[in-house]
């Protein structure tokens, strides 16, 4: 095992404990989603976000600014959750004080942590396939084209000119895949379970937050 703690350390697996946090907030955006469902609970959303924080950590200097912005955004939707049960009711309430799309609005704080896990899940899709190809040569271990991927996909369209370079300067830190399964104490074979968990239960999650704002004519991409 790349790591070498045992199996039943989930602390120290967080590849997991993120799988199994968006199995539940799989099921439970189903259950929102329905007819007659009551909305998705903010405190479910903001503690399975919170298991993702780690990851971006893994990923080095070039993805600090996302580990930082992700990490206080989330933060800030578990303090919501003691004094709004829903997102639905969270961003109707930004909308009727107007303050939707202020810096620091709870609503807008959660396009943010939307886009973290979009990110995730686009880097999972770019790293499947290198984890399924038994062999792999040096080149095929480096993260830097799936990261560089991820970001350009998710992050880039809404960062400056000076944010992208400094990105582009810090991919060539990443650890390698290698690498980033011993800080996830994962076996390939594992995280090839757990990545392909998460995009799964992470795209109705994605989708939903993003009908939230679509349904209302708020769009996403502010």
């Amino acid at each position: 095992m790349a790591g070498g703690a045992p199996q039943g350390a989930a602390e120290e697996m967080p590849l997991k404990l993120i799988a199994e946090a968006f199995d539940g907030l799989a099921v439970a955006v189903n259950g929102a989603a329905a007819p007659g469902g009551r909305g998705l609970e903010v405190s479910s959303f903001s503690h399975a976000c919170s298991r993702v924080s780690v990851l971006f950590g893994c990923l080095g200097i070039a993805f600090k600014f996302a580990e930082m912005d992700y990490v206080a955004k989330v933060e800030d939707l578990k303090v919501a959750s003691k004094s709004i049960t829903t997102l639905e009711s969270m961003l109707e309430l930004d909308i009727e004080q107007d303050c939707l799309r202020k810096a620091g609005s709870h609503s807008r704080n959660l396009l943010r942590v939307k886009r973290g896990l979009d990110m995730v899940k686009v880097l999972f899709e770019q790293i499947l396939p290198a984890l399924i190809l038994v062999n792999f040569n040096c080149r095929g271990n480096s993260l830097r084209d799936s990261a560089s991927v991820a970001y350009a996909q998710v992050f880039a369209p809404h960062h400056g000119w000076a944010i992208r370079k400094a990105v582009a300067a810090g991919m060539y830190a990443l650890p390698t895949r290698s690498q980033l399964m011993r800080k996830l104490n994962e076996e390939e074979s594992s995280a090839r379970i757990h990545m392909q968990n998460y995009i799964t239960t992470s795209t109705p999650v994605i989708l939903y937050i993003n009908e939230l704002f679509l349904s209302r004519g708020l769009g996403v991409d502010w």
